[in-house]
């Protein structure tokens, strides 16, 4: 129950800080307030924002996945490899490319579910050498020249304004607050992240639920790897450098613990909009790329500090109600002490 407080005064937080950063922006230029502005800021961050549902999952699983920038570039030169050096069908090609995502996540999930390895190691392995294999297979090389629907994909509305990868996101999104809310499996996602040992005494099958969750970050980090290609039209080695910081950052300052157990997907999402405002309004504002990227590194910070402080402090409050001796009860009038009885009455 304590903890749901903290969570809500957490969203609470977080809504005041959007309407601070709202209310900057809108002074900042008068562009900010336009339709096409507020679309742009969601469809030039979509795979980002994809990515950052399914990372909710493995952290609030006890987890954490550094891999998953270097996934989306490694599936991205799959595909565009096939393209370039084969008579693959692009449409076998895509499936491929969402299969090497896949096997990336599976990998990765095999080390830490199965050999009990720690997520941190095994997925920052897996940024090194991930993005490597990209660069490996497409060198220093620009690969483009897609087929005209898929560059369409990604780069031209699908229903009204809103481009396919949009569509996905937000029904991504609501899916995925259900799952986690809602659901028998969503449960056990918070049960092994609060204590993954007292799940597994509680007849949770942990490595299997850690196993999916890793091959399912796999899974849409190549498939966010595949859409950002569809939007940019080529792929390069190094497509969606650092890609990894803004996700991470966007799922901790939406108040999900870093140890796992805790968290909200509405968290998130108000995280999303507080992020996006943020970058929006600095590029606004015509702050180069280097500083805003110093911007969201403070702010990943402050997402891991300020929680654990604010919970340090509530524990410490409660420690010392507990510790305090009651008053005593005068209700009644006079003494109410209780007193030891005469062991040596006196005798008469």
């Amino acid at each position: 129950m304590r903890d749901k407080a903290l969570q809500r005064r957490w969203e609470l937080f977080l809504l005041v800080v959007l309407a601070a950063v709202f209310c900057v922006n809108v002074s900042l230029s008068e562009f900010y307030l336009r339709e096409q502005n507020f679309i742009n800021m969601f469809q030039l961050s979509i795979e980002k924002l994809i990515v950052v549902v399914i990372m909710t999952f493995v952290i609030v699983n006890g987890e954490i996945d550094l891999s998953v920038a270097s996934v989306m570039a490694f599936s991205a030169c799959v595909l565009a490899t096939l393209h370039r050096d084969t008579a693959v069908p692009f449409e076998l090609a895509v499936v491929i490319a969402l299969a090497a995502g896949v096997v990336a996540g599976l990998l990765q999930g095999a080390f830490v579910a199965l050999m009990g390895l720690p997520s941190l190691v095994v997925t920052l392995a897996g940024l090194i050498g991930f993005r490597g294999a990209g660069r490996i297979l497409v060198e220093d090389n620009s690969i483009g020249d897609f087929p005209e629907w898929f560059e369409s994909l990604g780069q031209e509305p699908l229903v009204g304004r809103f481009s396919f990868a949009l569509i996905l996101f937000a029904v991504l999104i609501v899916v995925a607050g259900i799952v986690l809310h809602r659901t028998a499996f969503g449960r056990s996602v918070f049960v092994i992240g609060n204590n993954a040992n007292v799940a597994r005494y509680s007849g949770l099958n942990v490595a299997r639920d850690k196993l999916l969750i890793m091959t399912a970050s796999g899974f849409f980090a190549g498939l966010a790897g595949v859409l950002f290609a569809s939007r940019l039209g080529s792929v390069r080695g190094d497509l969606a450098t650092g890609f990894e910081l803004d996700i991470i950052t966007i799922v901790l300052l939406g108040g999900v613990s870093i140890f796992g157990g805790s968290g909200t997907m509405v968290g998130v999402a108000l995280s999303i909009l507080v992020v996006l405002n943020i970058r929006n309004g600095l590029g606004l504002g015509n702050i180069d790329q280097n500083t805003q990227t110093g911007v969201i590194g403070v702010l990943l910070i402050l997402a891991v500090l300020v929680p654990n402080l604010v919970a340090r402090v509530a524990r410490s409050s409660q420690v010392r109600r507990v510790g305090e001796p009651s008053p005593p009860d005068h209700a009644g009038g006079g003494d109410t002490r209780q007193r030891e009885p005469d062991l040596h009455p006196t005798q008469e």
